[in-house]
């Protein structure tokens, strides 16, 4: 059974840095593409940014170059590297696979906790 694992979750100021890695298990399945979404209380989930087996890579306005996402795989991981991060970038993070060729996220991990604050 296929399993994605989050971690590197927690809490930092404003203007700190975090590094989101993401752990695919049960599986040699080489998704589509992989991603990262969040969703925050009273909001709805959004994307924040998606790489695929090529290494393109797609990132939700908000980021304004202060993400970079990246993917091993040879390890079948995903990473999220979160810089100057933002009160307003406080969510729970999801790690996602793109299990077919149409665009659809089938696998998801559990989530793990970013909170900014001062």
């Amino acid at each position: 059974q296929v399993q994605l694992v989050e971690s590197g979750g927690g809490t930092v100021q404003p203007g700190g840095s975090l590094r989101l890695s993401c752990a695919v298990s049960g599986s040699r399945f080489i998704f589509y593409a992989m991603g990262w979404y969040r969703q925050a209380p009273g909001k709805q989930r959004e994307l924040v940014a998606t790489i695929s087996n090529a290494r393109n890579t797609n990132y939700g306005d908000f980021v304004e170059g202060r993400f970079t996402i990246s993917r091993d795989n040879a390890k079948n991981t995903v990473d999220l590297q979160m810089n100057s991060l933002k009160p307003e970038d406080t969510a729970l993070y999801y790690c996602a696979g793109q299990n077919d060729p149409f665009g659809n996220f089938g696998y998801w991990g559990q989530g793990t906790q970013v909170t900014v604050s001062s």
